[in-house]
């Protein structure tokens, strides 16, 4: 639980104020005049106002020393008033800079000095070198604490700019998430309805199955906007009210299933001994072979496509090859496009590595391979063109 500052600062008040009171009653077993109605005005004067510390450092500390010096003028015990003008010079030397802390560290020492002057019987060179000594060890608490507290607010600047970074980035992966989603059955729906259109009237059953696939995917395509734009919305409810788990292998083989209904011959491979995965690194696998295909459909129309996911001893690897057959060579200039980017960028966020180029046997491929276990190395990534 917060306390108010100003509640932290009576406490502190109400604290130093009884041990002036206390002091007080002692100045007559000391052997100075015990303080009467005025006196006792006086050291609330010295006292008190340090409540407002915090809040005008430089007027409560030059007040509070000259209402210590007309109590030392008067002949009463200096001691009594000691408290207030130590705490409030405090407060300047934490609260503001080197030159005014300076002038106010003089009017400190220069007030206990000039007590040791109207005071019979003092050692001048002890009451001189305890004036300085106080006021340097208080400057250098308090010039300690501005500094702790600059560095404070240095550093939760910092932390908000992280903070602000993060999100930022974490809107970029979003976005490219995105794009994958949409790019993938938009163009499921172009081939498909392309193929409707043109079978329209000669094969009313093989239009019928496009416009099924067509329906299909724009209903998952609307699932999956609806829940990528609820992470972007700012109060983030009607995101998380979805509850629209992320895709993964399981669902890889309907994925493989639509890209074929497209038109495009995928032949899926599933090695190894299957196991639970987290779910990062299912979406990661998901989506890389998601947009290889995509690109199939895109640039390779006619191609086939071979799909091979491997269980690995730690890792996991997927390839996505297509034999090259009609391919666009607007292609070749779509490799530094957004799709590169985020199978790239997935495969740094999980410590894989990636290969994307051209095969030498003809056709286009992406190879990923991704670590399954904590103690993985982690692996830069290889981007083959």
């Amino acid at each position: 639980m917060r306390i108010h500052p100003l509640v932290v600062d009576g406490l502190i008040t109400a604290a130093q104020t009884t041990v002036a009171v206390l002091l007080g009653r002692e100045s007559a077993a000391q052997g100075w005049p015990a303080p009467d109605a005025f006196a006792w005005t006086l050291v609330a004067l010295a006292n008190l106002p340090t409540v407002l510390r915090n809040r005008a450092p430089v007027l409560v500390c030059v007040g509070v020393l000259a209402v210590s010096a007309v109590y030392v003028t008067l002949g009463y015990w200096p001691v009594v008033n000691s408290l207030g003008p130590m705490l409030a010079f405090y407060t300047v030397a934490a609260l503001r800079p080197t030159r005014t802390t300076a002038v106010c560290a003089a009017l400190l020492a220069g007030v206990w000095i000039y007590a040791g002057l109207v005071t019979e019987g003092s050692s001048m060179a002890s009451v001189v070198a305890q004036s300085l000594a106080y006021a340097l060890v208080l400057w250098w608490f308090g010039h300690s604490a501005r500094r702790t507290a600059e560095l404070t607010r240095q550093l939760k600047a910092e932390q908000a700019e992280r903070a602000r970074r993060e999100v930022a980035e974490e809107r970029v992966r979003i976005a490219r998430e995105l794009h994958d989603v949409v790019a993938h059955h938009m163009a499921v729906i172009n081939v498909q309805a392309g193929l409707a259109r043109f079978v329209f009237t000669s094969d009313a059953r093989t239009a019928r199955e496009a416009l099924d696939t067509i329906a299909g995917s724009s209903g998952e395509a609307l699932a999956e906007l609806r829940r990528m734009l609820g992470l972007l919305r700012a109060d983030g409810v009607q995101g998380a009210a979805d509850g629209a788990p992320a895709p993964g292998l399981d669902q890889l083989a309907d994925m493989v299933d639509r890209v074929r209904a497209g038109g495009v011959p995928v032949d899926l491979r599933i090695t190894g001994e299957p196991r639970p995965l987290p779910p990062g690194v299912q979406l990661c696998l998901y989506r890389v072979v998601q947009e290889a295909l995509t690109n199939v459909l895109k640039h390779a129309p006619g191609a086939q496509a071979h799909v091979e996911l491997a269980y690995r001893a730690g890792e996991m690897t997927v390839s996505v090859k297509d034999n090259g057959k009609g391919v666009n060579p607007a292609r070749k200039q779509d490799r530094g496009g957004h799709g590169l980017i985020g199978m790239r960028e997935r495969a740094k966020l999980y410590g894989g590595s990636i290969v994307v180029g051209p095969r030498s046997e003809g056709g286009f491929g992406v190879h990923l391979t991704l670590p399954t276990s904590a103690p993985s190395a982690r692996r830069g990534d290889t981007v083959a063109e």
